[in-house]
């Protein structure tokens, strides 16, 4: 990662830090921007880990839930977002893992 020049004299000293420096500070257009994305790149992560876990390929889990694979791909891609409903749907009924949901 290359910083700006002004950064320069801005070391960060942990992760909260280089987020601010590198997106701007946590309320701004950017820096909200960047962690939806985040969110979006673990929910994915997440899935793909647990269909892998549960030996599916994502079209066996596709006719599970009844969707399509390239839906399931567009997910473990990070490439469309999820309504609640479906991905109670996807974790509970396709893969069997609970899902838990916190808001702060």
């Amino acid at each position: 990662m290359t910083m700006k020049k002004q950064d320069v004299t801005r070391t960060p000293k942990n992760f909260d830090e280089l987020l601010d420096v590198r997106y701007g500070k946590i309320g701004t257009k950017k820096r909200d921007e960047f962690e939806q994305k985040a969110q979006y790149f673990v929910i994915s992560e997440i899935l793909k880990d647990a269909r892998r876990a549960a030996n599916m390929t994502q079209q066996q889990l596709a006719d599970k839930v009844g969707t399509k694979k390239s839906y399931i791909s567009r997910l473990e891609n990070g490439k469309c977002d999820i309504q609640l409903s479906t991905l109670y749907r996807i974790f509970e009924d396709g893969l069997g893992r609970k899902v838990s949901l916190l808001i702060a």
